[in-house]
């Protein structure tokens, strides 16, 4: 029974602390409050920037983006680190630090497989944030919930309540109401962002299973996705000429190019730190 309560996935988990924390005071209350209002503006305006980069001023590299977002966490965590304003373990003296990495290599090897699906979901979340315009993105994107509730099905056999299920019917529902004046069929679109969903499930299920038992904390996970990712990606974009392109890009020293394209590498920073 124990060990079939830690492979419980991130929907069940987010309902149990949700009433734990209606159990407690009204401390964490604000606390939750504040978390939900930071994270709904880090992610509205990240996918607002990445779209104005993307979009409006047909930048053709979106893995750029993603490798610039990904060094310029790693140039935030790796400050406030040094400024122990955060650690990256659950309990800062349970690891011994590698100087290179900041955390024990056989950590980073436990936790290849989380980066590999963050770097998937990373990459596929860009392409689907070109691919269609915001109000239906968004609405595809509520859809999640209910690829992740799937995912928990065939990984765990975690059932949810009918309630639950009626909820997350009901979210989708209201997210497809919303966006039904904006509805523009592009199969190549909509294929992209129903990817980003399952890679997002994915996402989230490789941290229920792996996070947790890696002891390190949310900034720690971080940490590891970028120092993992950063190398392949960095790669992927020379081999495929995606660096020079973009030092060739016509907008690249336009201030209106340059606004959005550094405000969305601190606004990724602030979204995943929220996340």
């Amino acid at each position: 029974m124990a060990s079939e309560k830690n492979k419980e996935l991130p929907v069940y988990n987010s309902l149990v602390s949700e009433a734990s924390h209606d159990r407690k005071g009204s401390s964490m209350t604000r606390k939750g409050a504040y978390a939900a209002i930071s994270y709904m503006a880090s992610a509205v305006l990240l996918i607002m920037f990445n779209k104005a980069a993307l979009s409006s001023y047909n930048f053709p590299c979106a893995n750029v983006i993603t490798l610039f977002q990904m060094i310029c966490s790693l140039i935030l965590l790796y400050a406030m680190k040094c400024w122990k304003i955060i650690s990256f373990t659950v309990e800062p003296q349970s690891m011994t630090k590698n100087p290179a990495t900041l955390v024990p290599f056989k950590t980073l090897v436990h936790t290849l497989p989380l980066a590999i699906s963050y770097l998937l979901y990373m990459l596929v979340t860009m392409e689907s944030v070109r691919a269609i315009n915001v109000p239906m993105y968004t609405t595809l994107r509520r859809t999640t919930v209910a690829f992740t509730m799937i995912m928990e099905y065939f990984l765990t056999g975690q059932k949810h309540s009918y309630p639950v299920v009626g909820s997350v019917g009901i979210i989708i529902l209201g997210a497809f109401v919303a966006g039904a004046r904006d509805l523009s069929f592009d199969a190549y679109g909509y294929a992209v962002v129903f990817v980003a969903n399952i890679c997002t499930a994915v996402y989230l299920a490789s941290i229920a299973r792996i996070g947790k038992s890696s002891g390190l904390s949310t900034f720690g996970l971080m940490w590891c996705n970028g120092i993992i990712c950063g190398p392949f990606l960095l790669f992927w974009t020379s081999v495929r000429g995606e660096l020079g392109l973009t030092m060739n890009f016509p907008h690249l020293y336009s201030l209106g190019f340059q606004y959005p394209s550094v405000c969305t590498n601190f606004t990724f920073h602030a979204f995943a730190s929220t996340y």
